[in-house]
């Protein structure tokens, strides 16, 4: 999950988003997750983001042979698989 919102909603998008995933980046966070919590997590988000000023995108891999990540620098997260 990514987001660019106004930075008065910035802390309350990433205490959600810290309940189903793992920060690994500012405004990134990534993590396995079931179906049902993915809905959880994106009512959750679309009750508190402002659909006329915020962006919030959710990257979904169905099979883990589809993911490459490469990183360089400093890890702020323990990284995992997307969605089930």
């Amino acid at each position: 999950m990514a987001y660019d919102v106004n930075e008065k909603r910035v802390n309350k998008i990433l205490k959600i988003g810290r309940k189903y995933l793992t920060w690994v980046q500012n405004s990134l966070l990534e993590g396995e997750i079931s179906e049902a919590k993915f809905t959880k997590l994106k009512l959750e988000i679309q009750k508190k983001a402002k659909k006329d000023e915020d962006t919030v995108c959710w990257y979904i891999m169905k099979e883990k042979k589809w993911l490459k990540k490469e990183n360089f620098g400093v890890e702020k997260g323990e990284p995992s698989f997307m969605i089930d």
